[in-house]
């Protein structure tokens, strides 16, 4: 199974048997999560930025307003960056206060900037984003006019430095706890789409899209 590197930054050292380095792993984790935070030190002073991405290959892109100071500042000084991705799967309830958890799947990435300049990257990673976010949402909308693309900025990350944790199971509990009075368990958590709910303004007679049923 391919593998990214172990380096300095990457190697899990606080329970290293969570460490994943599976590529395949690490980009099912990054394709499910929908957020990331993009962190980098700017002045001596650290910045962390949530956002939104998408990864094709071994890249991840993001985009913004050419007015953005982070992304002005990303694109300009190519600051090196960590970006990480979280899942979070469920609640982890010990007998003990101590060994309560969360089991969770989580990326980090390490990398530098890059403005995408090409047209037909920035067009297919602005598509991918969309559907990431609303599989089938690119084909029914209006697509970007050239003064909207001109108001937008990509940049990508290559991946090259990266590892994941991941913890799943129950709760690990001291040897006397287990005979306590106390419920211990897992509340699992889930990211559920709800009922859609229809824009003030929408046109009359404008149904539903089935991608959204």
């Amino acid at each position: 199974m391919d593998k990214f590197p172990i380096t300095q930054k990457t190697e899990i050292t606080r329970l290293p048997k969570r460490g994943v380095y599976e590529k395949e792993q690490i980009y099912s984790i990054l394709d499910e999560a929908l957020f990331c935070t993009l962190a980098y030190v700017r002045d001596n002073q650290p910045f962390q930025i949530p956002t939104g991405f998408v990864r094709i290959d071994n890249k991840i892109y993001v985009h913004g307003s050419v007015g953005s100071f982070y992304m002005r500042e990303l694109r300009d000084k190519k600051h090196p960056v960590c970006i990480s991705a979280t899942l979070m799967d469920g609640l982890v309830l010990a007998r003990s206060a101590f060994h309560h958890s969360v089991n969770y799947r989580s990326v980090v990435i390490f990398g530098e900037p890059e403005l995408v300049e090409n047209k037909e990257e920035l067009y297919t990673a602005l598509e991918r984003f969309t559907e990431k976010l609303c599989p089938g949402r690119w084909a029914d909308v209006r697509k970007p006019t050239d003064g909207e693309w001109k108001n937008t900025m990509v940049l990508s990350f290559d991946i090259k430095e990266a590892s994941a944790k991941v913890r799943t199971g129950g709760p690990k509990d001291d040897e006397e706890d287990y005979t306590m009075d106390v419920w211990a368990g897992v509340v699992p958590f889930k990211i559920k789409r709800l009922e859609p709910i229809a824009d003030e303004l929408l046109k009359d007679g404008v149904k539903l899209p089935k991608y959204l049923c």
